[in-house]
């Protein structure tokens, strides 16, 4: 086995591999923000030209700044230094990096689905952390406000950007913590194979990108009593015990008596507001591009007393809808003129899949590093988390019906898996991920190299597909394929 040269190399290893390889131009737009900040007669007009060369950014940052969240006024802001002006420095400054910092994460290349996976969770919490804890500064300034705000969405950066990096190292250390029983053995592992810890590696790359004395402050000094710093650490907590499969309850009463101490609110106020906060959350994550975020949002819908009686719900049938599929091949269609990020046009298609034209399920299947195994990138309709777990192909058998889709680069239409046609030619079929119902399946082509696929069924509700669903879904997964290669150049 060869050696691993990444292992033990430090935490100024890491930092400088992130800083000048991994993500250059997140810490260059930070660094020119510190440096903005500083001087208080040109930043705002020199911080609308910091970003004027990025058109994607700039655009985030706009409608941010317009949304309902920010923008209280009629009047629509069409500059940065309008926004700056309007909603003040701090709080563009902080639309800016936070627009920055999703879209690098976000479009993290090569990404095994487990490392992808934990990287989105780690996101989604520090995402909606720091919307709480600005909410429990309400009664302090805005500046104070915008400060917990960019520190806590940071306040695990240096795992987040580690995550990023993607590449077998990652992979491998992502397997050992699946096997660590306790929070202790995973920092013991990290340590053993980083050299350092996450959290130093967060102080490290602060200190590095002039992130400000407060993110530094609140890793090195959790416990202090000072209220921005207190609010990062609840939030912090609160969203971790909320984004665990099972919730705590003990630890869970514990840290909501703390934050109603903290903030003096009575227990139901307090729970009212986390509400609110969570749906402004995922409000404000959609207006970022961020939607791939939504579903891993903590849901402090959890902290109810009292869960109600489980209602069965009927599965959602979607019908055929061309108005649907039109308004997504023109968002698609604007994709390709225009570059958008890898997750948000894989989004988008799947969208118009499931919603124009009329699917139970669908998803996207990227190819393994190997090349050996096709597994869930993104997953969307009925038993979209239950497939996303366990909707893993194995592409060995050379004959099998994937991996001739590989070769042929075609659409596929498999009316039914069960018939002796279908069966002989392909294994694979009698799996138990794909519809026995039929499916539909497209090769996801960048540069027309196959990195995976596009799936579709109505298997929930056993209904068959026609000739036009299956074009439809020719068209939707064609123009994505443009998209991808233009994303990705």
């Amino acid at each position: 086995m060869k050696p691993n040269n990444n292992i033990n190399k430090g935490v100024d290893y890491w930092t400088n591999r992130i800083s000048e390889l991994e993500m250059p131009a997140l810490c260059s737009t930070v660094k020119s923000l510190e440096k903005l900040a500083k001087d208080d007669v040109s930043s705002l007009a020199l911080l609308g030209r910091s970003v004027m060369h990025d058109n994607a950014l700039t655009s985030r940052i706009l409608r941010v700044a317009n949304s309902a969240i920010y923008h209280k006024g009629s009047t629509q802001i069409s500059t940065v230094s309008r926004a700056a002006i309007v909603l003040g420095f701090d709080a563009v400054r902080n639309i800016c990096i936070t627009a920055k910092l999703l879209s690098s994460l976000l479009e993290s290349k090569n990404l095994a689905p487990s490392v992808y996976q934990r990287l989105i969770k780690l996101m989604a919490k520090a995402f909606q952390a720091a919307m709480l804890a600005r909410m429990m500064l309400s009664d302090y300034d805005e500046e104070l406000q915008e400060e917990a705000f960019i520190a806590s969405l940071l306040y695990h950066i240096g795992e987040s950007a580690f995550w990023s990096i993607g590449g077998e190292f990652t992979e491998e250390l992502d397997q050992k913590l699946k096997e660590c029983e306790t929070p202790a053995d995973e920092r013991s592992v990290i340590r053993e194979n980083l050299g350092t810890s996450f959290s130093q590696l967060t102080q490290s790359i602060a200190r590095h990108w002039g992130l400000g004395d407060l993110l530094i402050q609140a890793v090195n000094y959790p416990d202090d009593r000072r209220p921005e710093i207190r609010s990062i650490f609840l939030a912090d907590k609160l969203c971790d015990i909320l984004s665990q499969p099972v919730i705590d309850n003990v630890e869970l009463e514990k840290r909501i008596t703390q934050a109603v101490n903290f903030t003096g609110l009575e227990e139901g106020e307090f729970k009212i507001r986390l509400q609110r906060c969570a749906n402004a959350t995922h409000k404000l994550a959609e207006v970022y591009g961020a939607k791939v975020l939504l579903e891993y949002l903590p849901d402090p819908k959890r902290i109810l007393n009292v869960e109600p009686e489980p209602i069965p719900l009927e599965i959602p049938v979607y019908q055929a809808n061309l108005t649907i599929q039109l308004a997504k091949l023109r968002e698609l269609t604007g994709y390709a003129i225009n570059k958008a990020d890898f997750n948000l046009i894989m989004q988008t298609v799947l969208e118009g899949i499931l919603e124009g034209v009329g699917v139970d399920r669908c998803g996207v299947l990227l190819l393994s590093p190997s090349r050996k195994q096709l597994q869930p990138r993104v997953m969307l309709g009925s038993d979209a988390e239950e497939m996303k777990r366990e909707f893993i192909i194995d592409l060995s058998d050379k004959k099998g019906l994937f991996r001739q889709a590989m070769e042929h680069k075609e659409p596929i239409w498999v009316d039914d898996p069960t018939s002796k046609k279908w069966r002989e030619q392909s294994q694979e079929l009698l799996s138990q991920h794909v519809s026995q119902r039929g499916f539909l399946l497209a090769p996801l082509l960048v540069d027309n190299k196959v990195i995976g696929f596009y799936y579709a069924d109505r298997g929930p509700s056993e209904r068959d597909f026609e000739e036009a669903d299956f074009q439809s879904f020719i068209h939707f997964s064609q123009l994505a394929n443009v998209c991808f290669t233009v994303s990705l150049k």
